[in-house]
């Protein structure tokens, strides 16, 4: 299992999804912070390499779905921690 770590921004989309009332939004995301948390490689996470752009310190950046087939779909993006069992939380936004 993955301890997973959130940077500010991600804590910040949280903040407004919960302010904005997104119940909904926010059970879809707890789902998939849960999947990504056991195997980030999960089937139904369609977990791709993000390739536009990289970590603070260059790390590769990963997708994950949160919702797929819906207007403005989120998307978890994420990438591997310092030690091998953590995960970083980039950012939880509509895809781009």
């Amino acid at each position: 299992m993955h301890q997973l770590e959130y940077t500010s921004e991600a804590k910040n989309n949280l903040v407004k999804l919960k302010k904005n009332g997104q119940i909904q939004k926010l059970k879809k995301i707890k789902s998939t912070l849960d999947k990504l948390q056991e195997d980030p490689r999960y089937p139904g996470l369609h977990t791709h390499k993000y390739k536009a752009f990289k970590g603070q310190n260059g790390e590769d950046i990963f997708q994950s779905y949160i919702e797929n087939k819906t207007p403005c779909a989120y998307r978890v993006f994420w990438h591997y921690g310092t030690d091998k069992d953590s995960i970083t939380i980039v950012a939880i936004t509509p895809h781009p």
